[in-house]
């Protein structure tokens, strides 16, 4: 038994616990509470910290973290075909496996625990095993030409073939009918008819509305050039997914900002989920989403960090931050006091693995964060939630997943020392060739 002692204990599923314990026996919780009660064991003593479950990125791209700051401020359409074209011309197997693996160190140094990820490669299965963390990988599959979708769909699954053996316990496999702009609606019913965990970026952006209400706009354009035929196909994007019979098998939605009153109630009706991705859509421009709605209707929410390609650092606690602050602007300030859930338990709701993660309660996985908070003025004591909000970017204390350390004394265990020069190579070789385009 590992008795983890800090200044608070924030379980999520209950109050705060002043000087309180986490007691880890193996993998799981076995006690969470005042340390005068704590049952005896060897003791990590974390001293002004505060505990709280491990944090969940309920959308990443890790393969593209070597993409941080490659691609400058530009049209939604034209940042995809950038960034599609750079994926192409430089990166290999190798490279987004580091890109993966530098993804994950990042994610473990800001108390992330859990990674729902989205991959085209299909590395990012590999790289979390081999680290030792929790999560999914949906496998990306693309395919806007209807008549080719029996050979997307022969491939994606002779790509789950091979991923199979990667999944256990920790690890599920899922797929990702990438988007309304890159999958056809035969896809789309093909692919959710495999009976797998599913994710779909979903009303993203106006230009995605544009072509699924109006047939128009660039990504239009696009499709046209390209010899597919262009119509409206629905409503919205969210109605597209329930025409096609898609939100029947009640996939993540990644994004979802250009949703409106009637998509937001269609949304909670399927039981689907939503990953809420606030920096990225800001920085790429999109808007802010409606959180307030999205939660008051009963949807699960959860927090994204997106891909290093559309973002500033892999860090969850940073994303409540910003979302709390985005709904805040439009007077909702009772968001923040739900940030914290959304990148813990709301974020275990989503990816549907809240028996075991996402609060600190005996029985469950010893997914743990604890972060560092200065007492200068006594916030802490006053609010340890608030004091966490206000520090700035996280740097974790300790990063503990299923009770082993990956993180210790702020120092990442087990770090590959060569592993983020060998990625700021790759970086390098991106912006070069970025220049070109």
């Amino acid at each position: 038994m590992i008795r983890y002692h800090a200044r608070w204990v924030l379980p999520i599923s209950r109050p705060p616990i002043r000087d309180g314990t986490v007691a880890v026996d193996g993998a799981r919780i076995a006690y969470v509470g005042p340390r005068a009660d704590a049952p005896p064991g060897g003791d990590r003593d974390l001293g002004r910290a505060v505990i709280l479950p491990g944090l969940i990125n309920a959308h990443t791209h890790l393969e593209l973290t070597a993409f941080h700051g490659v691609i400058a401020p530009r049209a939604f359409r034209e940042w995809i075909i950038t960034l599609q074209a750079l994926k192409t011309s430089v990166m290999t197997r190798e490279r987004y496996l580091d890109s993966a693996r530098l993804g994950i160190a990042d994610g473990l140094r800001a108390g992330i625990t859990t990674y729902a990820d989205t991959c085209d490669s299909g590395v990012a299965l590999e790289a979390m095993r081999e680290m030792g963390v929790r999560g999914i990988m949906y496998q990306e599959v693309f395919g806007p030409d209807p008549s080719r979708a029996d050979e997307a769909v022969r491939d994606l699954e002779r790509k789950l073939a091979a991923l199979e053996p990667l999944a256990d316990e920790m690890r599920a496999l899922g797929v990702s009918p990438h988007a309304p702009y890159t999958v056809s609606d035969e896809l789309f019913r093909r692919a959710a008819a495999l009976g797998r965990p599913m994710a779909v970026h979903l009303a993203e952006s106006a230009e995605e509305t544009a072509l699924i209400r109006d047939g128009s706009g660039p990504f239009a354009d696009g499709l046209r050039a390209r010899g597919i035929p262009v119509a409206p196909r629905a409503s919205s994007p969210v109605m597209l997914l329930e025409r096609l019979g898609v939100l029947e098998a009640r996939p993540l939605l990644i994004h979802c900002v250009r949703t409106d009153a009637y998509d937001i109630r269609l949304i909670a009706a399927r039981g689907c989920a939503v990953a809420h991705c606030p920096r990225s859509n800001l920085l790429l421009g999109h808007g802010i989403a409606p959180l307030k709605q999205l939660l008051v209707a009963g949807v699960r929410v959860a927090l994204g960090s997106d891909s290093m390609a559309s973002n500033e650092a892999m860090d969850i606690a940073e994303e409540a931050f910003t979302a709390a602050a985005a709904q805040a602007t439009r007077g909702h300030l009772t968001a923040y006091e739900r940030a914290f859930e959304l990148a813990t338990l709301e974020g275990a709701n989503a990816l549907g693995i809240a028996d075991r993660v996402g609060s600190l309660e005996p029985g469950k996985q010893a997914d743990l964060a604890a972060f560092d908070v200065p007492d200068d003025d006594g916030l802490l004591d006053r609010s340890p939630a608030d004091a966490l909000f206000f520090l700035g970017p996280l740097r974790a204390r300790a990063t503990i997943v299923a009770g082993v350390e990956k993180v210790w004394d702020h120092t990442l265990v087990n770090d590959d020392p060569t592993l983020a020069e060998r990625v700021r190579g790759t970086t390098e070789d991106l912006r070069r060739a970025a220049v070109t385009r």
